[in-house]
């Protein structure tokens, strides 16, 4: 179907969401000239391959693990904090990977998960109303009416800090960082700990035994790159559409110059982005935006998506039907999962639409508890991931992925899991995140133990 004509700039002309006002014009319009200037922070050819391998998610021959942390501060910046959430997912991917004996896909919400979508433009404490804190690349989180104005500069700063993350990223994903015997010690070090310890430790020994066999056969990092080098790839929310137009370039390698066509377009912000729930309007910017670039594309599909309302924007977003193209990053809540996915699913299955279907069991499983903390339950996350994977198992379809919001410190902020953690927990120092609350370490990998242990990724 035809989507009119597009531009990188064809968004400004739609209804907008959850972009901000900002008061200097000016200012802004300097910002976004300097950054259309600055190199892009990812590759073309990077954000293709990328889309390879979505495909072979799609076609059941590879699962998709995308996480990360809710939302990156320019306050909490370091070496140790990107190093552990890479550490995380490496470790999880190893899990997963034995597991389900297919490759996995590894995408991180990291080198430009700025900015975060709000219920409501203001928030109000002690009496005094400001507006909401749309995440570090747009305003600051302190409340106090200075922090709280839109500031353009706060680009330049996000991409000087993803920049500084990807360079570090690459390093440690292909510099032996990621070998999987070192994964794997990770591994066994957390299995011998853990309270669960007995579940896992079987899994543990069959992968260490394999290792084993595979170096007395000379099957090592010296002799085998896919040992100690690992692809990750970056993602975000494409929310602040100023960023992502100024980070667009054309890709000179699919130029034509003998038909004028002078190439594709690529967000080069980040390998895949994707449109949330609140933003995905079929006539909103955001859509609009995201239908002319070339990455993979996500699409959070929430409990109000009807199966016509989710078929008009796979029409925009994937008119060509292309594998790897387009997930479906479902975020039900495990009391509506069941009952609201299996009529996504059929729909899409009765047009023969190719996409991957991934289950983000964090969003629509967030609780208040009783002392005032935003929290979620480690037992609801995995009963949502569960009936995800038994309505695709039941419609014959493939449930190719998982999406988290976790980190790999030591944090406090989601209830239960083997740690036992208690509302009364919360408010004891570890409670970090800015926006929403994330699995910690000990979580993620229990989780990934789970998942294989318990039968949830088989189709």
């Amino acid at each position: 179907m035809s989507n009119g004509k597009w531009s990188p700039e064809s968004w400004r002309e739609k209804e907008k969401r959850q972009i901000p006002e900002y008061p200097d014009q000016k200012k802004l319009e300097e910002v976004e000239s300097t950054l259309s200037e600055y190199p892009p922070l990812v590759f073309a050819g990077e954000a293709r391959q990328l889309k390879n391998r979505l495909a072979q998610v799609c076609n059941g021959d590879a699962f998709l693990l995308q996480g990360g942390d809710c939302a990156e501060s320019f306050g909490e910046f370091n070496s140790a904090v990107i190093r552990d959430n890479l550490r995380i997912l490496l470790q999880m991917a190893v899990i997963l990977t034995f597991g389900e004996q297919k490759p996995v896909v590894k995408v991180g919400r990291v080198a430009g998960q700025f900015a975060k979508p709000r219920s409501s433009d203001e928030e109000t404490k002690d009496g005094i109303t400001l507006p909401s804190y749309r995440g570090d690349i747009i305003n600051g989180h302190p409340f106090n009416e200075a922090s709280r104005v839109p500031d353009p500069e706060r680009m330049i700063r996000g991409y000087v800090q993803s920049s500084a993350t990807m360079n570090l990223l690459r390093a440690l994903s292909q510099g032996g960082y990621a070998d999987l015997h070192q994964v794997h010690a990770w591994n066994l070090e957390f299995v011998k700990k853990s309270s669960q310890s007995k579940r896992d430790e079987k899994m543990a020994n069959r992968l260490d035994e394999t290792l084993a066999f595979m170096q007395a056969i000379g099957i090592t990092g010296d002799t085998s790159p896919q040992i100690r080098e690992s692809e990750f790839y970056t993602s975000h929310e494409a929310l602040l559409l100023n960023y992502e137009q100024a980070l667009t370039r054309r890709d000179s390698t699919t130029a034509r110059p003998e038909d004028g066509y002078e190439g594709d377009w690529y967000d080069c912000s980040a390998h895949m982005l994707w449109i949330g729930e609140r933003t995905r309007q079929p006539d909103g910017a955001h859509v609009e935006f995201l239908r002319g670039v070339k990455n993979p594309i996500g699409l959070k599909c929430g409990p109000t998506m009807t199966p016509d309302d989710l078929m008009v924007l796979v029409d925009k977003l994937n008119p060509r039907n292309e594998p790897g193209r387009l997930t479906l990053i479902t975020r039900m809540g495990e009391d509506l999962i069941s009952s609201k996915l299996v009529h996504l699913i059929r729909k899409i299955k009765a047009e023969g639409r190719n996409v991957v279907w991934s289950c983000d069991p964090m969003h629509g499983n967030t609780v208040v508890a009783p002392n005032g903390y935003k929290t979620r339950k480690f037992e609801t996350i995995l009963k949502e991931v569960r009936g995800f994977n038994e309505v695709h198992k039941a419609e014959g379809t493939y449930a190719g992925g998982v999406h988290f919001e976790l980190t790999g410190k030591d944090v406090v902020e989601c209830l239960g899991g083997g740690q036992n953690i208690t509302h009364a927990e919360l408010a004891k120092g570890a409670y970090k995140t800015l926006c929403d609350p994330r699995l910690n370490a000990t979580q993620a990998l229990e989780l990934a133990f789970q998942l294989v242990e318990m039968g949830d990724l088989e189709e």
